[in-house]
């Protein structure tokens, strides 16, 4: 079996509605400009009930039970990224994302221009709101499967960025996660995955740690993304289906990893390269 230029491994829970569009989001019907580029798709579901079901798409998702599946997805994420094969893996933490029709194309060229490159794809979520604040306004599914049909979706052509509203004010601006991690695969073996040490619901400040500690590595090299993106589904997930809760959360994430880390949790400032899938153009900075 050929080896892919990419791989993307994804963990998922009870996301019956929202796998099924990340899937396709991902799959070559959607993805555009990625005709000469290969690509394997991993998921590895952490205690759901039943395995979801993807669908009829090219290539075809390995769907597998996570072997050691708990509240925080960090063991069924690792599960994932020991089977990827791809030279570039990207990590996808949260399966409720989405990608934007130019992702993969993207990745493929800006990993070109670094042997060591830490991709940060940028998040948003899908409203005109934060979700947790949004929801306490009405926003739920119906809400959101009303905007994906407004933009166009499940078409290529889908405006997605016209219906979804950015996590980080700026692409060039203080990062503190991406959900769509992509770096080496020598890389990621180097620095072990993520780290098991994040044992809480949801995985607390993991993906958060993972991007500080592929920053930091020894010649790895920052390339952030412009023109192309993940997208966030409401799902009832640890911090995006109630404000209150999200606050929460992120205060006992971040009193969890000062005691792990000896500091707090901090935005990414540096300003890396720039690769704009628009224009084709890196800006090394």
């Amino acid at each position: 079996m050929a080896t892919p230029d990419i791989s993307i491994a994804i963990t998922c829970w009870r996301m019956d509605r929202e796998l099924p569009r990340t899937l396709w989001s991902l799959s070559r019907a959607f993805q555009q400009d990625a005709e000469g580029l290969s690509w394997e798709i991993i998921v590895v579901d952490n205690g759901s009930e039943h395995l979801p079901i993807a669908p009829e798409m090219i290539p075809v998702p390995q769907i597998i039970a996570a072997g050691n599946p708990g509240p925080s997805p960090v063991h069924a994420m690792n599960q994932a990224l020991s089977l990827a094969r791809g030279r570039i893996v990207g990590a996808w933490i949260d399966g409720a994302r989405m990608a934007s029709s130019g992702l993969l194309a993207a990745v493929a060229r800006a990993a070109e221009a670094h042997p060591a490159p830490v991709i940060a794809v940028p998040n948003r979520q899908f409203g005109f709101d934060r979700q947790a604040s949004a929801t306490q306004h009405g926003y739920e599914r119906s809400t959101e499967d009303a905007l994906l049909a407004q933009a166009g979706w499940p078409d290529p052509a889908a405006d997605l960025f016209a219906v979804s509203w950015p996590e980080e004010a700026q692409v060039t601006g203080p990062i503190l996660e991406s959900n769509a991690l992509f770096l080496h695969r020598d890389t990621w073996s180097a620095l072990g995955g993520f780290d098991p040490i994040f044992t809480e619901p949801g995985g607390g400040m993991c993906n958060p740690d993972m991007l500080d500690r592929a920053l930091n590595h020894p010649g790895t090299q920052f390339i952030r993304m412009a023109g192309v993106a993940t997208f966030h589904q409401i799902h009832g997930g640890t911090s995006t289906s109630d404000a209150a809760q999200a606050i929460r959360i992120v205060k006992e994430a971040t009193r969890n990893y000062l005691r792990l880390r000896g500091k707090p949790p901090r935005k990414q400032r540096a300003p890396g390269w720039l690769y704009d899938a628009r224009t084709g153009v890196m800006t090394r900075s």
